[in-house]
């Protein structure tokens, strides 16, 4: 096709009938309006969906994205906008690459973020390989986020809309990835302008609700989960001071995350407490007042670096952070030990801070993300 041909809305130079694209599709209203709105203009759209888990095991549950109904739901998009569907079964790599690590997380004292690590080894990995195989010009996914062209090629931006940013959960998406990654959702005001699309279009999942919490954990019940894959993880032990005195006895580590106040069973000791730190080597749940979970210093490693210049190129680099997915971005130094390993510092103490969890890199003068990585030790 002629380079003169004028770019097309996936920016390729190319009528859509002759541009294929790949669109991941979990049964859910994002997805399946993407893949509607494509469809509608024309592109060659081919609808995958994994099966990541069971849908009759006990670990899932009504709401989850992935399995039985949203299946159902996905390939009915599909017939009904006329494109083809196919169901992949990724059970197997869903396990070994996002729940057993889950498990091991937390049975470590840390708050792992699973769906970062699904995006990062299943969606964004295998499933793109997929794409590629069947010869798309490029993957949609429904996720709020922005893909913007730079002097240097694509850049991972922010979604239009903070309340539905997803930013947080895509910062290890690789600069490979992005130049044949789409996100079509990520420059809409809102979710409403989402459900206005589906209705337009017809869909049937026009006013399905959200997904909530973790696909894999029923009601948010993380313990039982755990409980159920490494089973005796929930040996019980005692809960101490910053002094290390004992003030009570637990069901087992795995029943809590740092900054819990609530549930603790040693209320009537005066101020408020809450755990500071998992010791799962003894057992120990650590527990001090709300100053003890202030943290300035947050050790960085796996980071996912894409801004324009190396990370090294710099000592200091100064952004804004998210430790947090529901928190907004603090301004912070990040400073370079390797180009994997850093040092943030908080300009303000954040309370709270978990290994496990993921540090977002923002610039503080755009919506530009410029990577981030994993927090990995307690304070």
């Amino acid at each position: 096709m002629s380079k003169d041909f004028p770019l097309n809305s996936l920016g390729f130079a190319k009528p859509p009938s002759e541009t294929r694209v790949v669109v991941a599709m979990s049964g859910g209203v994002d997805s399946s309006v993407v893949a509607a709105q494509l469809a509608e203009e024309g592109y060659d759209v081919v609808g995958v969906t994994l099966q990541l888990y069971d849908h009759g095991a006990a670990l899932a549950k009504k709401g989850a994205c992935c399995a039985g109904q949203d299946i159902h739901d996905a390939r009915r998009v599909a017939e009904e906008m006329g494109f083809p569907h196919y169901v992949l079964d990724y059970e197997n790599v869903f396990q070994e690459a996002v729940i057993d690590e889950f498990a091991d997380a937390y049975l470590g004292g840390a708050t792992p973020v699973p769906c970062i690590r699904c995006n990062e080894r299943v969606k964004f990995k295998d499933l793109l390989e997929t794409a590629k195989d069947l010869e798309a010009d490029c993957m949609a996914t429904g996720h709020y986020i922005q893909r913007k062209m730079g002097e240097n090629g694509p850049e991972l931006h922010s979604a239009a809309d903070p309340n539905r940013d997803q930013s947080y959960f895509l910062f290890s998406t690789t600069p490979e990835q992005l130049a044949y990654l789409r996100f079509p959702l990520g420059h809409l005001p809102s979710k409403d302008a989402t459900r206005a699309l589906a209705a337009k279009y017809g869909l049937a999942v026009a006013d399905k609700p959200d997904s909530q919490d973790i696909c894999f954990v029923p009601n948010g019940n993380y313990a039982a989960v755990i409980e159920k894959l490494r089973p005796g993880a929930a040996d019980p032990g005692e809960i101490v001071d910053l002094e290390g005195n004992v003030l009570g006895e637990h069901k087992g580590v795995i029943h809590y995350t740092i900054g819990q106040r609530r549930g603790l069973g040693i209320g009537g000791l005066g101020d408020p407490l809450y755990v500071v730190k998992l010791d799962p080597d003894t057992r120990r749940v650590v527990v001090g007042p709300k100053e003890a979970l202030a943290t300035r210093t947050i050790p960085v490693r796996e980071i996912n670096w894409l801004g324009d210049a190396p990370l090294t190129s710099r000592p200091e680099w100064h952004l804004t952070v998210k430790v947090r997915s529901t928190r907004p971005p603090r301004p912070a130094i990040l400073r370079p030990i390797s180009e994997t390993e850093a040092e943030v510092e908080l300009l303000t103490p954040e309370e709270g801070v978990s290994p496990g969890q993921a540090c977002v890199f923002y610039d503080p003068d755009s919506s530009r993300i410029f990577g981030g990585g994993w927090i990995w030790k307690g304070r």
